[in-house]
């Protein structure tokens, strides 16, 4: 098996190589397979005569097994120093954040901090990506692997199933040899500069559009000289993006982090508004009961008091005015509104009565 030689480089899934790279410590060893690129977890769980057998195997190809680098607590801190410096901008958060640093278990308490804080967990999401990227770029090319990740293609998954089926084969299709091309031009460029510094790219920015988030869809793990002995460590994990690795050496997931997180604000809020919605739902049960109540009763709810009522206008009438009677405005006018003796009326319910005066007949003198 040691004789064969790929014939295009090797399809990478890079999130599984940064997840392998935050989790190799002291206790778990990872190892590269530079034949076919799949990843062997040396798990101390199993049983004492198969690690024998993994180990016994990987010593007898040292040229095929590449140990994946164990990061020291020097490196860990500076990963942590450059976010602080690079992209935390609050001074309350940078001070807090470069104290944790400083203290006991720095990695864990820095990580709970950060998912605390959804500002800061964005940025440093993109932050950690980037900056693994060019860390497992540098150690892939110290080694002289030529490889491509999968992430970076824009082949269909299928191409890329038959690509893994015929890595081996002198003579495949004209398609599966375009994209073995293809293939071949984008590891060329991991070996270029600018992989190692990404600048950004001059000119006019392109136009915002809505980006539409789609799940990505990657290939099936396909792997024909896996020996007997290594099928048991086989590391292939469902990660499908970077918010999925943790940067936690002590959890295997993010739904492991999440749930040990010690004072959580998220789970508070979330207590609290249970709680709140509790409450509310009784409250809703006693009001029903207490209406019903209320109609079993015969009781009647006052009308509320309303110390003023305007006085109503009439209603709208077709007013015609003959020009030859010469009628004014005033009297159209006084048509359509209503007279002081009228709002009297509607508002005391009673009409005045009429004065008049009483005429009585003249006392006439008598004459001598």
């Amino acid at each position: 098996m040691s004789k064969l030689t790929a014939k295009c480089p090797l399809i990478l899934r890079y999130h599984r190589l940064m997840d392998a790279f935050a989790k190799s410590d002291d206790e778990r060893d990872f190892f590269l397979d530079k034949l076919e690129g799949f990843l062997i977890f040396a798990d101390l769980d199993r049983g004492e005569e198969e690690l024998k057998e993994l180990e016994l195997e990987i010593s007898k190809n040292l040229d095929r097994f590449f140990l994946i680098p164990k990061m020291s607590l020097f490196e860990i801190k500076k990963f942590m120093e450059g976010f602080v410096h690079e992209k935390v901008y609050d001074i309350d958060t940078k001070e807090k954040l470069i104290d944790i640093i400083g203290a006991k278990e720095a990695r864990e308490n820095f990580l709970e901090f950060i998912y605390d804080n959804l500002v800061e967990l964005e940025k440093w999401q993109q932050y950690y990506q980037e900056r693994f990227r060019i860390r497992i770029i540098e150690w892939l090319r110290s080694q002289n692997i030529r490889f491509c990740f999968e992430e970076d293609l824009e082949i269909s998954k299928a191409i890329v199933e038959k690509l893994k089926q015929t890595i081996f084969d002198d003579k495949v299709h004209k398609d599966i040899a375009a994209a073995r091309e293809v293939v071949s031009s984008k590891a060329k460029t991991y070996y270029s500069n600018e992989a190692l510094n990404p600048r950004p790219k001059r000119g006019r920015p392109p136009k915002q559009i809505a980006k539409v988030e789609i799940e990505p869809q990657f290939s099936i793990d396909i792997y024909t000289t896996v020996p007997k002995v290594l099928r048991p460590f086989l590391y292939i994990p469902d990660i499908a993006s970077a918010a999925s690795v943790t940067f936690s050496a002590r959890f295997e997931s993010e739904e492991q982090l999440l749930a040990t997180l010690r004072g959580s604000s998220r789970i508070k809020v979330d207590e609290k508004l249970e709680a709140l919605s509790r409450k509310l739902d009784s409250l809703q049960v006693l009001s029903k009961r207490l209406a019903a109540s209320e109609t079993n009763l015969g009781l009647e709810t006052k009308k509320p008091f309303t110390p003023f009522i305007k006085p109503k206008l009439r209603e709208t009438k077709h007013i015609e005015i003959a020009p030859k009677q010469g009628a004014k405005v005033e009297e159209a006018i006084f048509e359509v509104l209503p007279s002081r003796k009228e709002e009297l009326h509607e508002e005391y319910g009673t009409k005045r009565k009429k004065f008049s005066i009483k005429k009585v007949t003249k006392i006439k003198k008598k004459t001598k």
